[in-house]
């Protein structure tokens, strides 16, 4: 039985994820994934040994403290004091928390449960910071809010428990130096910007450039070379046609639903690349 994403990230796979499913390798041994956002194919699948990786540290508090017992009651209780205290005066308390020197030193539960519940309780389920790094999405006007669904919650604690996860947070080509032949490689990164729509990649503070993009297409042929199977989504652009020329293109379209402006809304165009 799968289980859904904790949070709502930008890119999120929660529309695409029987898409992906369906051009996934039928079997494999590990199964890894450098991009992991909100896990929507991660907890569809719920692999009995995975590595999962993001650049972004808050996010990483999350998993983390799913993963460990103490932790996880932890966290509960903290987003149970979110929701009993939340207003907009409080939410703006709790999104300043990050400017603060010792931010990086609270508790990874406190953390994580900070980040849900601004989640949860801004505009547009948006996670975005600005150039510094501090989360600057406005108030979304919610009077009552629930952070999580308990049941959902049980069975990501669970899978985490009872199953052979590592949690990284660091470059993604780092997360799969031990991808073997017959393992499993899922990269989401944050997509190439599509020419005619604005497009969504500041969810951590150091951009994605091209060159990264490019980085990331040399990583795919080195691990296909191994014979690793890779699945990669990314937008339908000219750049992305180029980088993956040898590979299986399958296009797909995708809502777009998260974005400040209603422009950057609609209907898109995305590619998934299979090496097999």
């Amino acid at each position: 039985m799968g289980a859904k994403p904790v949070v709502k990230w930008a890119g999120g796979k929660r529309q695409l994820v029987y898409k992906l499913i369906e051009y996934m390798p039928k079997e494999f041994k590990h199964y890894y994934e450098p991009f992991v956002g909100g896990g929507a194919l991660l907890f569809e699948l719920l692999p009995k040994k995975a590595t999962i990786n993001d650049v972004n540290d808050d996010l990483i508090c999350i998993y983390r403290s799913l993963a460990n017992e103490e932790y996880y009651h932890l966290m509960l209780n903290e987003l149970d004091k979110h929701e009993f205290n939340h207003s907009e005066e409080y939410y703006y308390k709790v999104r300043m928390m990050d400017r603060e020197p010792n931010y990086k030193s609270l508790p990874i539960w406190v953390r994580a449960a900070r980040t849900i519940y601004l989640n949860k309780s801004c505009f547009n389920g948006l996670y975005r910071v600005n150039s510094k790094g501090y989360f600057n999405v406005p108030f979304g006007k919610k009077e009552k809010i629930n952070t999580y669904d308990k049941d959902n919650m049980e069975i990501i604690h669970y899978y985490f428990k009872t199953n052979d996860v590592t949690i990284l947070n660091g470059d993604f080509a780092k997360a799969v130096e031990n991808a073997k032949a017959g393992d499993f490689v899922y990269f989401d990164p944050p997509y190439d910007p599509l020419e005619n729509k604005n497009s969504f990649t500041s969810y951590s503070k150091d951009n994605f450039t091209r060159d990264d993009q490019e980085r990331l297409a040399n990583l795919f042929m080195e691990l296909s070379k191994k014979g690793v199977y890779v699945m990669l989504s990314n937008h339908n652009t000219s750049l992305i046609k180029e980088l993956y020329k040898d590979y299986n293109i399958h296009i797909v379209h995708a809502k777009r639903v998260i974005n400040s402006d209603s422009n950057g809304r609609g209907d898109v165009e995305e590619v998934i690349v299979t090496n097999y």
